[in-house]
């Protein structure tokens, strides 16, 4: 797991002495990611100056898997082979390495990146099929004078790139594609209206206009004159137009042991593993397949004082029951303040939920361990968000309404705003009656921070002028997916919803940036794509959550694994006390930052907006929660810090 970046320039005003320096700057941009090494690689063209295509890689390296000289990056052989920067783990490396020593294929590392190299040599583009794990990385093909980058399936490791005139950058964090000096720090307006609508960006946007995000399984190649080839190789939905017939008890031995073998792979470390425990079903399952390998997992929590927010004493019965080594940290609004500034400044991308990861991840890295598994994804898999059930329902009430007159329907929603004095419920009900019903119209309304008509209240007119496309991208997003997978069942495409929106653009985006913001690994079981692909092709009865086991297909597949009392408990998100901090030891952090120094003075909203939403959140106002605010708080943070102009 690593800081990765790299460049490929054709006819490009950038020689190879001044690219190589480049990517040296783009280095220690994420220098924290990697403390355990640097390298730089750069092709044969970069030194000739005889007009080739060439290529420039450097990674700063957190070793995991053998950790030895041997595995240093970026990595190669002499002459025309193929070069690699890399990022992540591939769990079957081992497997996919005595198929290609079966073939003839000779290594001189115990490494999994090797593996990647040649497993290239022999299958193309078309390796990535066939791998299994979290990655992102570059690779330069001397042969065919191509980059190409690439990425998991699920988009756990995050990839980022940038084209100008005559080359292409990209790089781990967007902070290293700023620091090479040749990327514009402009504002991209269109994302920053999707960050106030989302509380993230959705990929493939960033703030920074020109910086892309390569979306999750997908691979681009830049040939030798600047062509650019893209695709996928993996989709979440495939499986679920081929639906496996197999009984409920079938169901759950299937599921059962690909929980057992995608935690087993995840354990695959050269270097002590730990994990994060909430106490909820999801962290308490890994963490009891984890002791099933028969390791004494190093298990690590988080408390508070506001009893509200705090599940440590459920993440202390896990503990018992698994016999952890177990490490609790409580913390508390003035330490909060400590690390905040930390924090604020390891968002790559700013988000609205993302500072608890910091703290526990600090604390995990803090007592030597390097890698740690999270339940990440457990929801968006298993169905344990209450949009599985919403949605369902209003799934049903869709024949009804599809068939009644628009005019009708925008009458209705009229009067409910009306009604509903424009609140946020009312607003989201409203535009469910206007919508034709479609889960990706809906489906967006779940996850909706600001509604149109509230940015529109709080942007000012002169950005919203320059924003190129206000329509919601998620809807445009599932609109394609479910196009391609039409006989998906329902579960099965809320589940693509969450996993591909909220998932992707906050959970996975936060836990990358503030782990490795630390150096720390954070691995993902419950979302293994192989078990993803099981799950999805499984039928939606089996599937759908009832009763009061929540979560029936997982807690059902672990065959009693977990204690009674963390099945049954109510759902608890794993979140800080932001109201209570936000008027009380926050408080003066975020009057500064949406203050007039602060974003009511850069001319991207209306100050007396922010200044009403402020004050009625002190006030207690019900229709203004901490999240909205806090959002802004971060935005300010991320735009000082990263010097980005609108």
């Amino acid at each position: 797991m690593c800081g990765i970046v790299g460049g490929v320039f054709w006819n490009s005003s950038i020689d190879g002495r001044a690219a190589e320096s480049m990517l040296r700057g783009m280095l220690q941009a994420v220098a924290h990611r990697g403390p355990d090494g640097q390298g730089v690689f750069a092709s044969r063209g970069a030194a000739t100056g005889d007009g080739r295509p060439f290529a420039i890689l450097g990674q700063a390296r957190l070793a995991i898997i053998d950790v030895s000289e041997a595995g240093a990056q970026p990595m190669g052989g002499p002459g025309d082979s193929p070069w690699i920067t890399y990022n992540g783990e591939t769990y079957n490396f081992a497997a996919l390495k005595s198929q290609l020593e079966a073939d003839g294929a000779r290594f001189a590392s115990k490494t999994d990146t090797e593996v990647i190299l040649r497993g290239y040599d022999a299958w193309g583009i078309d390796v990535l099929k066939r791998l299994r794990g979290i990655f992102a990385f570059g690779l330069w093909d001397e042969r065919r004078q191509r980059l190409l980058i690439a990425r998991d399936p699920l988009g756990v490791k995050p990839l980022y790139y940038f084209r100008g005139d005559g080359f292409v950058l990209f790089a781990s964090e967007v902070r290293a594609l700023l620091a090479s000096g040749v990327v514009p720090r402009r504002l991209d307006p269109t994302a920053l209206w999707q960050y106030l609508g989302c509380q993230s960006i959705p990929a493939p946007l960033t703030l920074v206009q020109g910086v892309r995000a390569l979306e999750p399984a997908h691979w681009l190649t830049i040939g030798p004159h600047g062509e650019i080839g893209e695709g996928a190789y993996w989709n979440m939905l495939a499986a679920a137009e081929h639906p496996r017939e197999v009984s409920r008890e079938e169901a759950h031995r299937l599921v059962g042991d690909l929980l057992r073998d995608a935690v087993s792979a995840n354990m695959v470390s050269d270097v002590p593993v730990g994990a994060f425990l909430s106490g909820g079903i999801d962290s308490s399952a890994v963490v009891g397949l984890m002791r099933e390998t028969g390791h004494t997992p190093r298990t690590f929590s988080i408390g508070f004082d506001e009893q509200a927010f705090d599940e440590s004493q459920h993440a202390e019965v896990v503990a018992q029951r698994f016999h952890t080594d177990h490490t609790h940290v409580q913390l508390t609004g003035p330490s909060l303040l400590d690390q905040l500034p930390q924090a604020l400044a390891a968002m790559d991308q700013p988000t609205g939920d993302a500072v608890n990861t910091y703290v526990v991840s600090g604390a995990v890295r803090a007592r030597g361990i390097k890698v740690a598994l999270s339940g990440l994804g457990g929801d968006e898999i298993f169905g344990g968000y209450p949009s599985f059930a919403r949605l369902t329902r209003i799934a049903d009430l869709t024949r009804l309404w599809g068939r009644t007159p628009a005019s009708l329907r925008n009458l209705a929603a009229g009067t409910v705003r009306a009604l509903g004095r424009s609140s946020v419920q009312a607003t989201k009900a409203a535009a469910v009656l206007e919508s034709d019903g479609s889960l990706s119209s809906m489906f967006p309304l779940t996850r909706q921070l600001l509604s149109t008509e509230q940015r529109l209240a709080l942007v000012e007119p002169g950005i919203v002028e320059r924003i190129a496309d206000k329509s919601d991208p998620y809807d445009r997003l599932l609109t394609d997916a479910y196009a391609q997978a039409p006989s998906a069942d329902l579960f099965a495409k809320i589940s693509f919803a969450e996993a591909r929106t909220y998932m992707h653009d906050v959970l996975l985006r936060d836990t990358d940036q503030m782990s490795m913001a630390h150096a720390l690994e954070v691995r993902v079981p419950l979302i293994d794509h192989h078990l993803v692909d099981l799950v999805t092709s499984l039928p939606d009865a089996i599937k759908q959550p009832g009763g009061d086991v929540p979560k029936p297909l997982l807690v059902e597949s672990l065959n009693g694994l977990l204690p009674e009392s963390i099945v049954k408990r109510p759902k608890q998100g794993f979140a800080l006390p932001f109201d209570p901090w936000m008027r009380g030891p926050l408080r003066s952090l975020c009057e500064r930052r949406l203050g007039d120094n602060g974003l009511s003075g850069r001319g991207l909203m209306k100050a007396a907006t922010i200044d009403r939403l402020w004050q009625s959140f002190l006030d207690g106002g019900k229709d203004v929660s901490w999240s909205r605010l806090w959002t802004l708080v971060v935005l300010d943070a991320w735009l000082d810090a990263h010097q980005i102009g609108a």
